[in-house]
């Protein structure tokens, strides 16, 4: 089969397409035709060596796939031949740890493209726990920008900020994957939200997908326009996937006992601010990674809806990848790519 693999860490032009072995499923495993990957900026991370310094070479990169179960290992009972099935993007890789919640608890949990091989490729191997049936009819290059951002998405809005019906919802980067996913699910929820953004080609994708106040981060005080749109009682909620100065000013944003999220640091890995505003207003901060596979089954019919909807900036084929990269990496992406490792 052919894959997109790299054999060292460093720039877009490490990922090569190469011919490699067909995987063969074992016990409880499933061989999926991959009909289509999602690019996340994580892979960028993985590339470039700033996740982990651990990696076999020659590594399969990716995380997001949807696709055609094609084979059958041995007590596999839930799909049948034909099914159309979402690979969810990390499991425990230990069967006995299969019913732990959160999923990212087990101790043996690994994320595809990482710990265990991606899916930037024509097959991959799953196990059958870990597969989805796709119930939404919709093309798999839709549901393949969905997996990692919405899973992220659905546990820091839904289950971690506890979002729901009239809240005010303060959301971070509202043209990023994980901020354009938030977004639409606190609406979904009957949330109204805010939002930051840097540009204004960003400000007018946010505002398409349901955020009522969209705030030019460069030029406005976040701040000061929340709690003006609030009418001075702040956001019920934050959803923070900036980190370093930036979460520091949400706390300011976020009425007491409100919640702030804390799921990504692309302004900064180190935090600092006044303790006394944080526990003398009794605000709550959280931190929170990826869904389970239950929370993605709950949302499948509004996606099928449209509450939900993907975002694609572009479809390459899989020789498409390292371009892919070079875009996510200049920041150049509106959207999700996807690959189609069938294309020609």
């Amino acid at each position: 089969m052919k894959a997109a693999v790299i054999r060292a860490f460093g720039g877009p032009e490490q990922i090569q397409v190469e011919d490699v072995a067909t995987p063969s499923p074992g016990r409880g495993e499933v061989l999926v035709k991959v009909q289509a990957v999602g690019i996340n900026r994580l892979d960028h991370y993985v590339r470039l060596g700033h996740i982990t310094p651990e990696l076999a070479f020659p590594h399969i990169l990716g995380s997001d796939a949807v696709g055609e179960v094609v084979g059958l290992g041995t007590d596999v009972s839930g799909l049948n031949l034909g099914d159309r099935v979402i690979a969810m993007p990390g499991y425990p890789t230990d069967a006995a740890e299969a019913d732990i919640r959160p999923v990212t608890a087990a101790a043996s949990y690994a994320i595809p493209g990482i710990q265990i091989s991606g899916t930037y490729a024509q097959y991959i191997v799953v196990p059958e726990r870990w597969l989805l049936r796709d119930t939404t009819g919709l093309p798999a290059e839709q549901i393949a920008a969905l997996p990692v951002s919405l899973l992220i998405a659905i546990r820091a809005v839904q289950l971690v900020g506890e979002v729901k019906q009239g809240d005010h919802v303060l959301v971070h980067a509202g043209a990023s994957s994980t901020g354009m996913m938030s977004i639409q699910v606190a609406r979904a929820l009957g949330a109204r939200v805010a939002t930051t953004v840097q540009n204004e080609p960003s400000a007018k994708l946010a505002a398409s997908l349901g955020a009522e106040l969209v705030i030019n981060s460069e030029t406005e005080d976040f701040v000061e326009a929340v709690n003006k749109w609030t009418g001075g009682r702040g956001a019920d909620v934050a959803i923070d996937n900036l980190g370093g100065d930036v979460l520091a000013r949400t706390i300011a944003a976020v009425k007491p006992q409100g919640i702030i999220v804390a799921m990504g640091f692309m302004a900064g890995t180190e935090v600092s601010f006044d303790i006394r505003n944080f526990f003398f207003t009794q605000k709550q901060l959280r931190g929170t990674l990826v869904g389970d596979i239950e929370d993605f089954a709950a949302w499948l019919d509004p996606i099928k809806a449209g509450q939900i909807k993907p975002v694609i900036d572009s479809i390459l084929p899989l020789s498409g990848a390292a371009e892919a990269h070079r875009r996510i990496a200049a920041n150049e992406a509106q959207g999700s790519i996807i690959l189609m490792p069938w294309a020609a």
